[in-house]
């Protein structure tokens, strides 16, 4: 299975993420440039710790979960 991206569209994303030697490079446009609050900070860096720990670069949502329940995040409802 081939996924293709609309002519315009794949255009723009390599314009936009040109570095300063002309190559090329890959950019998440959703996150490109963006401001994190603290909140989604700690829980980045708490994934990133748990991946380095862990070895596991794709963790489960079980996995996720216990990251969330770390951090002091519980269920109110």
């Amino acid at each position: 299975m081939s996924l293709s991206i609309a002519p315009e569209r794949n255009e723009e994303i390599l314009t936009d993420s040109a570095d300063d030697t002309g190559r090329r490079r890959k950019i998440d446009p959703t996150t490109c440039e963006r401001d994190y609050s603290n909140d989604e900070r700690e829980f980045m860096d708490a994934m990133e710790e748990y991946k380095r720990r862990s070895g596991r670069n794709f963790p489960t949502c079980s996995e996720i979960l216990e990251v969330v329940r770390d951090l002091g995040y519980s269920k109110t409802a």
